[in-house]
């Protein structure tokens, strides 16, 4: 496949996923191939799969299915966890040619192209060129992947399984990278990996999320730093200071899984009620009005009414400004799908319909109280144009998703301004820019 080619790249699950996905979308492009948003004109279709449920597993052979039926003459290539985990059952789907699992994915460019990756020089490209390097969205938010696998055991989690040992990249190439990306067009980059808070534990280095935080703020010029997903355990006191550095945003999503430590020792988590509370107060002492975000996991095998209660009070007591829930799907290989009293598909629902009422709950109360305050805001896109103007949307360092209706287009530029109502229907908030300003790119 020496020749160019048309790639589409469509990616499922994660931010890590997400930034896998930029990062082979970069790369394509640094080769000389054409990125596409359309699968119809692609030669190439590559799907960046997930396997964390059921419902995700069910989704990638969707999509598999999907883009043959968009484009039958692609070639499919499939990565990701669900390819990791159950190649075989990928091999046989139509259109697909290549099985690329987790621990090859690297050097999925190169496979499908077979040509070696161009240097990190291509930053260096005219604007109009470059403007095609940044990526398959042409995105404000980078998605930059600082690590990889878990050592963890966590009963439910399949993650571990698709992406094995843990494993960090060295801060140099990180920060080599960042910069980059800033020189690319990028805003805000955001940290991404399977476990976060272990980074540089292969290497010996403890704790060193620290260190490359450090690094980043000290060595690149990105106007925001946003980390995805950190969990609540390991974390060294001061470590939350850093935030008094505004580039970094005020937006921490911590996974809780469940608020009863009785589910929690199930899932052999490695939390407590009153450790998790310990991290979250240090959190909103040292970064005021913190979005506070966590993954809630319902019907996990052997789950009581009381349990479920007890894990209700606690998430209430917290006031999340965001919650993920996930009803608890059996997944192969994993020490939970071994445990007694598996919770039946309509408990799992009420209890999920239970939390997601909370969630919507809590997720406008956070959000109101930021009405009459001054924000900041990374403008992202325009979505639609009337006679008031172009609707610009964007996110607050908060990660509050902000729209401005009016004559300028301000996407790729951070503004400050105020946010005067919030739509709890539409989880929108209204915001006005200040006049006159647009942040130095």
């Amino acid at each position: 496949m020496s020749e160019k080619r048309t790639i589409h790249l469509r990616n499922l699950g994660c931010r890590l996923n997400q930034g896998e996905i930029d990062q082979m979308a970069r790369q394509f492009s640094g080769n000389g191939h054409t990125v596409t948003a359309e699968p119809e004109t692609a030669g190439v279709i590559v799907i960046n799969t997930c396997a964390v449920t059921g419902d995700a597993v069910r989704s990638s052979r969707q999509t598999i299915h999907q883009m043959h039926r968009a484009n039958a003459d692609a070639h499919i290539v499939v990565t990701g966890c669900y390819a990791h985990i159950a190649p075989q059952d990928i091999q046989g789907l139509p259109g697909v040619s290549h099985v690329i699992d987790n621990l090859a994915k690297e050097s999925l460019v190169s496979i499908v192209t077979g040509e070696p990756l161009s240097a990190p020089e291509v930053y260096d490209h005219e604007p109009l060129q470059r403007e095609a390097i940044i990526g398959a969205g042409g995105r404000t938010r980078a998605f930059l992947k600082v690590q990889d696998g878990c050592d963890r055991h966590c009963a439910f989690c399949v993650t571990r399984l698709a992406r094995g040992a843990g494993r960090s990249k060295a801060v140099a190439a990180i920060v080599a990278e960042a910069q980059g990306l800033v020189a690319a067009g990028y805003r805000e980059l955001v940290l991404t990996g399977v476990h976060l808070g272990s980074y540089g534990e292969d290497q010996g280095a403890g704790f060193a999320l620290w260190e490359l935080l450090a690094a980043l703020l000290s060595d690149t010029d990105a106007p925001r730093i946003r980390l995805s997903s950190l969990e609540p355990w390991g974390i060294p006191d001061g470590f939350f200071r850093l935030w008094e550095n505004p580039r970094l945003c005020r937006h921490l999503h911590l996974p809780l899984q469940s608020g009863s430590d009785a589910t929690l020792k199930r899932m052999i988590r490695r939390t407590s009620q009153r450790e998790f509370r310990t991290i979250v107060e240090a959190a909103r002492e040292a970064i005021p009005n913190v979005a506070l975000a966590t993954d809630v996991i319902v019907g996990y095998p052997g789950e009581t009414d009381a349990e479920f209660a007890t894990s209700h009070t606690f998430i209430e007591d917290m006031h999340f400004a965001a919650m993920h829930i996930f009803r608890y799907s059996p997944r192969p290989g994993t020490a939970a799908i071994k445990l007694p009293n598996h919770i039946s598909d309509a408990v799992k629902k009420a209890r999920s319909e239970t939390l997601q009422a909370l969630a919507h709950r809590e997720e406008t109360a956070y959000a109101r109280q930021f009405i009459g305050q001054p924000v900041t805001i990374l403008w992202e896109a325009v979505s639609g144009a009337s006679a008031e103007g172009y609707l610009n949307t964007g996110y607050t360092e908060t990660f509050l998703r902000a729209r401005w209706v009016g004559k300028s287009v301000l996407t790729n530029t951070i503004t400050p301004a105020v946010i005067t109502a919030y739509e709890p229907e539409t989880r929108l908030a209204q915001a006005s820019p200040l006049a006159g300003y647009t942040h130095p790119l």
